[in-house]
């Protein structure tokens, strides 16, 4: 296994599994003693995860891809619907907002601006259309908190009560539907 040491002013020894690597994120005063300590008592869970990973992998590679008419065709449905969604949304959010942006994203699903302009992509045309709104809202909600803080969450809960079942799904899902538009 590859890994990957990151040392900060963090407290705590963490990791993460990206790209097959371990990134083990651990406090400037860490030995190397107590890392490999932290990576032998964790090794069957990243054991796991890195086989779960190479799994996704491989079915990331199995997924059709779309042609260049059915992303012209969603790009379309996108430009449409998303403005809807957000006009609808933004009163109960209770913000006002600038420009509204469609693209084709390889890993993000939304974003939002400090001038209130968002971006969403088009591959939401995809998921299921709560799952849509979902990243509306968590966008709409940024112009309130540019942040992912407790008080965004609960905003973002008080406008869209399943919120987390959403993001779960797209969590699960999303990285597939991604790779349908990977070239």
């Amino acid at each position: 296994m590859e890994i990957e040491v990151i040392r900060s002013s963090r407290k705590t020894l963490g990791a993460q599994i990206k790209n097959g690597r371990i990134i083990v994120r651990a406090p400037k005063y860490a030995t190397e003693k107590d890392i490999n300590l932290f990576l032998q008592k964790n090794r069957k869970w990243f054991e796991k995860h890195i086989a779960s990973a190479n799994e996704r992998e491989k079915e990331k590679e199995s997924v059709r891809r779309l042609s260049e008419e059915e992303i012209k065709n969603l790009y379309d449905r996108a430009k449409k619907i998303i403005p809807e969604r957000v006009a609808y949304y933004a009163p109960i959010v209770g913000v006002k907002y600038g420009k509204i942006t469609v693209r084709m994203q390889k890993t993000r699903w939304g974003s939002c601006s400090a001038k209130g302009n968002l971006n969403f992509n088009c591959l939401l045309m995809l998921t299921p259309p709560e799952v849509t709104d979902s990243v509306v809202v968590h966008e709409l909600c940024h112009i309130k908190e540019m942040n992912h803080s407790k008080r965004f969450y609960s905003e973002v809960t008080r406008v869209f009560p399943s919120y987390f079942e959403q993001k779960k799904w797209l969590r699960k899902n999303g990285d597939l539907i991604l790779a349908s538009a990977d070239k």
